[in-house]
């Protein structure tokens, strides 16, 4: 008597559970759109646009080196930024979720807000 004839180790009857069910291998399950991921952006128009320039502080550093800047919340990685650095940027490319930029010259600080004149 083998361990498959005795009921032990894999049979016809099990085989089908997992994948009914959609639980095995990740199908399914994960994916991030059928959990609200991914779409943030996808339907609204995009603070950016591909050509035009901002200006911009950079505030952190991607994995690839690139520096992160946010306009309206919207990601825009920008080649060759450093943190703290406000920069003027042309915008190069726009996606779903974040934006390409190029540094093209010295940003002016973002203005503080000025008293009233009396």
């Amino acid at each position: 008597m083998s361990y498959n004839d005795g009921g032990f180790g894999e049979s016809s009857d099990n085989r089908g559970y997992s994948g009914d069910r959609g639980y095995s291998g990740g199908r399914g399950y994960g994916g991030g759109r059928r959990f609200g991921g991914g779409r943030r952006f996808d339907d609204r128009p995009k603070p950016v646009e591909t050509g035009k320039e901002y200006d911009v502080s950079i505030t952190e550093i991607s994995r690839k080196g690139d520096g992160i800047a946010r306009v309206e919340g919207f990601v825009i990685f920008v080649k060759g930024g450093q943190v703290g650095q406000n920069a003027k940027v042309k915008i190069t490319q726009v996606g779903g979720r974040f934006a390409t930029a190029d540094v093209i010259g010295e940003g002016s600080p973002q203005p503080a807000a000025e008293p009233a004149a009396d």
